[in-house]
C-alpha cells in the first residue's frame, strides 16, 4: 500500500521507511531536513532510502499549510505515519516557538490532509514525556496526563487531544504511540547513547544528570519499528464499552487509540553507562549533575494494551542493542 511517512530523515522514520519498503509498500517520505542536529547524518539516511524504487522524497515543511495540502492531493496515501516533530525536552526551554510551529501547526496540517483525502488510518508519535509530574509506575495509558513539565510534552498532549477531535468529528481512525527512550544504529546525536559514545571514545567527560539515577525504558529501534508496523496494520476502532461516566483516556466511542511503546524493562542510567563502557573497553569520566528542568526522574511503560491489540513483544536486550549501536557508530564514523 502507499504510506505517507513524515520525518523520514529522522531516526525512527528512516528505520520505519526501510521496513515498509522491505515488505513491498510504497513510501512517500516527507521531511524538511532542518538543522536541529547534524544534517549530513539526515542526508545519509535519505541516501539509503533513495536506493529504493518505491521511495519518493518530498522535501517540504509540515507547518506549510498549502504544501501539505498539495502533497496529500497529489499522492493520495492510504495510510499515514506522522513522526516529524521538533524533538527534545531541553531545547524547548530555549526555542518554544519551534515546537508550536512543528508540533501543533504541523500536526493540524496532517490531520486536515487525512480528513480531506480519505486516509484509512493515521498513526502518530506521542511521547512518554506526556506523563510529566506523574509518579505512579509503570506509566499507564489509562492514567491522567494533565501535568506536563515541558512545552515539548504539552505539544504532544495537544496532539492526542487534536487527534481525538478528528476521530470524533470526522470518523478518522487515529492511533497515538507514546514512545519511550528509543536507541539504536543511525540514532540522534542529541540522545544520551550517541553523546556518551562520542565523548568516551574521545576521552572527554560525560554529563550524567540526576547523578545517574534516571530510570529509563530504553527501547531498541527494531522493537519500536515492529510495534509501529503492527499498529499501522491494526486500524483504530471505536470502543463499544467506553463509559462517559468513567472515561478511559486511551480509547473512545470514536475510532481512537493511545498506546505506550517501550521495553517494559527500565534500567538506571548508571547501568546503561556501565554496559556502554564494557562494550567500548573504556571507562567514562563522569560529571555528576542534578536533574535538569523539564526532565523526569523515571519512565516505565505499561505496554499491556499494545500487547493485547497487536501482540507487541520487545525482544532486544540492552546489552545487545548497545553493542549493535557501537558497531554502527564505529563503522560510520571511524570505518
Amino acid at each position: 500500500m502507499r504510506v505517507l511517512v513524515t520525518g523520514t530523515a529522522g531516526f525512527i522514520g528512516f528505520h520505519l521507511a526501510q521496513r515498509l519498503l522491505a515488505r513491498g509498500d510504497e513510501v512517500i517520505g516527507v521531511d524538511i531536513v532542518n538543522d536541529y542536529y547534524d544534517v549530513s547524518l539526515k542526508e545519509s539516511r535519505l541516501d539509503q532510502l533513495k536506493c529504493h524504487a518505491d521511495f519518493t522524497e518530498v522535501r517540504k515543511d509540515i507547518a506549510d499549510r498549502e504544501a501539505m495540502a498539495d502533497v496529500f492531493a497529489q499522492y493520495k496515501p492510504l495510510r499515514v505515519v506522522h513522526l516529524a516533530a521538533q524533538a527534545g525536552v531541553r531545547y524547548s526551554l530555549r526555542n518554544p516557538h519551534a515546537y508550536v510551529d512543528a508540533n501543533v501547526v504541523g500536526f493540524l496540517n496532517i490531520l486536515e490532509g487525512c480528513r480531506h483525502n480519505q486516509v484509512e488510518h493515521l498513526l502518530y508519535a506521542s511521547s512518554s514525556s506526556v506523563y510529566g509530574a506523574n509518579e505512579a509506575m509503570p506509566f499507564s495509558v489509562h492514567d491522567n496526563v494533565d501535568h506536563p513539565v515541558s512545552l515539548y510534552a504539552a505539544t504532544k498532549k495537544a496532539n492526542e487531544l487534536m487527534a481525538h477531535t478528528y476521530s470524533h468529528l470526522y470518523g478518522l481512525p487515529t492511533t497515538g504511540l507514546r514512545f519511550f527512550t528509543v536507541y539504536g544504529p543511525w540514532g540522534r546525536p542529541d540522545m544520551a547513547l550517541f553523546t556518551f559514545t562520542k565523548k568516551i571514545l574521545a576521552g572527554e567527560p560525560i554529563d550524567v544528570f540526576n547523578h545517574g539515577h534516571h530510570r529509563r525504558d530504553f527501547t531498541y529501534i527494531d522493537d519500536i519499528v515492529e510495534g509501529v508496523v503492527r499498529t499501522l496494520d491494526h486500524v483504530a476502532e471505536p470502543n463499544p464499552d467506553w463509559n462517559p461516566q468513567q472515561p478511559d483516556p486511551s480509547t473512545s466511542k470514536a475510532p481512537f487509540r493511545l498506546h505506550n511503546i517501550g521495553s517494559n524493562n527500565p534500567i538506571e542510567l548508571s547501568r546503561f553507562i556501565e554496559i556502554l563502557e564494557t562494550r567500548l573497553g573504556k571507562t567514562a569520566q563522569k560529571n555528576l549533575l542534578p536533574l535538569q528542568p523539564g526532565d523526569v526522574p523515571a519512565t516505565y511503560a505499561d505496554v499491556q494494551s499494545l500487547i493485547d491489540d497487536v501482540g507487541y513483544q520487545p525482544t532486544t536486550t540492552v546489552e545487545e542493542g548497545v553493542s549493535r549501536f557501537v558497531d554502527w557508530y564505529l563503522a560510520y564514523y571511524h570505518g
